[in-house]
C-alpha cells in the first residue's frame, strides 16, 4: 500500500527534476488541420420595443453567441467594419447580394420581442448564396436563460454542418472554494459555476457519463476512497465500489460500464463494472501499478498508465483486457491519457525538468506534439465532445485553476479563479 500511495501522489502532484527525449517518436511543435471556417454575418439583433431592458437582453444573447462562434473553430465572424458597409437589415426584405459582397456564407437574423410580460427570441439562419432559410428557431425567454438561449443557437448551427454541439455541455471539476474539495460544474466558457456536493469529506476525480446525466467520482465520505455515481439532476447517489482504494472512474461510450482503478485485490489494477455495480471484472493482472483508464470512442479499447516497464508509460489494451501494447517510448513519467472523440489522438501529461506539460500522440502517424509550455504544472486533460478543445488544470497563475486550450496549442483561456480548482472533465 505504501508503494501505491507514493506512486499515485507522484502521478498527480509531485514534480521531480528530470530530462528526457522521445528516441523513437518524432516531436513537432504544432498541428494545423481542418477545412476553412464558415463565414458568418451576425448583425445586431432587432428589438421590439426598443427599450433599454429589451436591448440589454438582446445584447447579452448576441455577445454570448458571438463568443461561442468565435470559439468553435467551425465558424468565423465577418468583421464589424464590413458589416458597416451593408444597408440596415430589414428582416422582411433581405438583400442577399449585400451580404455576399462581404463574403458572408451565413446570415444570422435575430429578433427579440416583448409583449405583456412575455419575451420571445426568434432566430433565422440564411444561406446567403442560395438565398434560403436553413434554420429557424423561436425561444420563450426568461432573464435567467439568456446565455442558455445563445448556447442553444450555437449548438443548432454546429449541428447544421454535422458537428457535435458543445456549447450547452458542462465541465465537472473539483474546487475547495468553500473550504473542502467538492464537485462543481460550469459552462464550457467558465460561466454558471454551480456546486454539486455538500459534505465534509473529500470528493475527487469526477467524470461525466456520455449524455452528461451522471458523474462517477471518488469520495471519502464513508472514510474510505470509494467509487460513487452521482445523478446531479435527480439528487441521487449510488455506491459502485467500496472495497480497497477506488479511483479514476471512466464511463464507457455507451454509458453502460465504468472502467476504474482499485486495490481491492491488493495491487492497483484496472477493473470494469456495470453502472449498477454488477458484473465486476478485473482487466489487468501484474505487480505493476495500472491506472487512469480512458475508453476509445468505439468502446473496444482502453488506454491507461502503467509502470510495468519501470516508469509510468502509456499503454492500450482491448476492452476485455487482452492485446496489451505500449504506445509511448522514452521519458520517465507519462500519465493521464485521454482518448480523443475521433479516436485518432491521445492527450497525456509528461514531466520534463520539474514541469508538467500536455502532449498529443497521433495514433496514425506516431508523432508527439507538445501543447503547453508555460513553466508550470499542467495536468488532468479532458477533451471537448467535438475534439477541438482540451480542458485541464494548471498552476500557471500561481494557484491551481482550470484552463482550456485548442488542440493545436492556441486559444488558451482561464475558466476559474475562485479558490483552487482542478481535475476537470468535459466528456469521457
Amino acid at each position: 500500500m505504501k508503494k501505491l500511495i507514493i506512486f499515485i501522489l507522484s502521478f498527480c502532484a509531485i514534480a521531480v527534476l528530470s530530462t528526457w527525449l522521445f528516441p523513437q517518436q518524432e516531436i513537432v511543435l504544432t498541428i494545423r488541420e481542418g477545412v476553412p471556417a464558415i463565414s458568418v454575418a451576425l448583425p445586431p439583433f432587432i428589438c421590439e420595443p426598443a427599450s433599454p431592458e429589451v436591448q440589454e437582453a438582446a445584447s447579452t444573447i448576441h455577445q454570448v453567441l458571438t463568443s461561442d462562434l468565435q470559439y468553435s473553430r467551425v465558424f468565423t465572424l465577418v468583421s464589424k467594419e464590413h458589416l458597416s458597409y451593408i444597408r440596415p437589415l430589414n428582416p422582411k426584405e433581405i438583400f442577399f447580394k449585400d451580404w455576399e459582397s462581404i463574403q458572408a456564407r451565413l446570415l444570422v437574423v435575430g429578433e427579440f420581442t416583448r409583449s405583456e410580460n412575455r419575451s420571445v427570441f426568434e432566430v433565422k439562419i440564411y444561406d446567403v448564396k442560395s438565398q434560403r432559410m436553413i434554420l429557424g428557431k423561436r425561444y420563450q425567454v426568461e432573464p435567467g436563460v439568456l446565455r442558455l438561449v445563445a448556447h442553444r443557437v450555437a449548438d443548432e448551427m454546429m449541428k447544421l454542418y454535422g458537428e457535435k454541439p458543445i456549447f450547452t455541455t458542462k465541465i465537472v471539476f473539483v474546487s475547495n472554494r468553500d473550504g473542502n474539495d467538492e464537485l462543481y460544474m460550469m459552462d464550457y466558457d467558465g460561466a454558471s459555476q454551480t456546486r454539486l456536493t455538500f459534505n465534509k469529506w473529500r470528493d475527487y476525480m469526477p467524470a461525466w457519463s456520455p449524455e452528461q446525466r451522471a458523474i462517477v467520482f471518488t469520495s471519502y465520505r464513508a472514510g474510505n476512497p470509494d467509487l460513487y455515481i452521482l445523478y446531479p439532476y435527480e439528487g441521487r447517489l449510488v455506491p459502485i465500489s467500496t472495497r480497497g482504494t477506488n479511483f479514476a472512474g471512466a464511463f464507457s461510450p455507451d454509458g453502460k460500464k465504468i472502467a476504474f482503478c482499485s486495490t481491492k485485490d491488493g495491487n492497483a489494477e484496472i477493473y470494469v463494472v456495470n453502472v449498477d455495480g454488477t458484473g465486476l471484472r478485473r482487466l489487468t493482472f501484474n505487480s505493476a501499478i495500472d491506472t487512469a483508464p480512458s475508453w476509445s470512442p468505439t468502446g473496444r479499447e482502453i488506454v491507461f498508465t502503467s509502470d510495468r516497464s519501470g516508469t509510468p508509460q502509456i499503454y492500450i489494451m482491448d476492452a476485455e483486457g487482452g492485446n496489451v501494447r505500449k504506445v509511448s517510448f522514452g521519458g520517465n513519467y507519462l500519465d493521464s491519457p485521454a482518448w480523443s472523440p475521433d479516436g485518432e489522438r491521445i492527450v497525456f501529461v509528461s514531466r520534463v525538468d520539474n514541469f508538467f506539460d500536455l502532449y498529443l500522440l497521433n495514433l496514425k502517424t506516431n508523432k508527439i506534439t507538445k501543447l503547453t509550455e508555460t513553466g508550470a504544472r499542467n495536468e488532468s486533460p479532458s477533451w471537448s465532445p467535438d475534439g477541438r478543445h482540451i480542458v485541464f488544470s494548471s498552476n500557471m497563475s500561481g494557484t491551481i485553476q482550470i484552463y482550456s486550450i485548442d488542440y493545436d496549442g492556441s486559444n488558451l483561456r482561464q475558466l476559474t479563479s475562485d479558490g483552487e480548482n482542478k481535475l476537470p472533465n468535459w466528456t469521457n
